[in-house]
């Protein structure tokens, strides 16, 4: 434990873990921002199913997933004011890309597990010790 100079407040050593979070959070974003514009330039995927093969056209899911990008890269830099905005805008961006990871899934399941763990990671320690940041 350490003791904020600001507040006089005690912090926990999860400061570091939220610092963590916002560095996650901008490496999510870039990771959906490369995600989407594969996406984008690799216009259909194809999944194996036991019934056959399924010919996916993942466009339009690219421009989700960049535009998504852009946001949790911004908000990633944003969380290390502490501000309350950034807090709220991270757990909100980071809530939206994992619904959006889920809703991918048939297309890249692997990848999308991988990106909903780190969004988990990422709410926990923003929503647990975000506070803490601020002071």
């Amino acid at each position: 434990m350490t003791t904020s100079a600001r507040s006089g407040q005690r912090l926990s050593l999860w400061v570091g873990g939220v610092a963590l979070a916002g560095v996650l959070l901008a490496t999510n974003g870039l990771f959906n921002i490369v995600a989407g514009l594969s996406a984008i330039f690799t216009d259909d995927v194809f999944v194996t199913t036991r019934s056959g093969a399924l010919v996916l056209d993942v466009t339009s899911w690219g421009w989700v997933h960049l535009v998504l990008g852009l946001v949790l890269l911004g908000t990633g830099i944003a969380l290390f004011t502490g501000n309350r905005w950034a807090r709220l805008v991270a757990v909100t961006a980071v809530t939206v890309n994992m619904v959006s990871q889920l809703m991918a899934m048939p297309a890249y399941p692997a990848w999308s597990l991988l990106i909903i763990a780190l969004d988990v990671a990422i709410l926990w320690a923003v929503i647990v010790h975000g506070e803490e940041l601020a002071s």
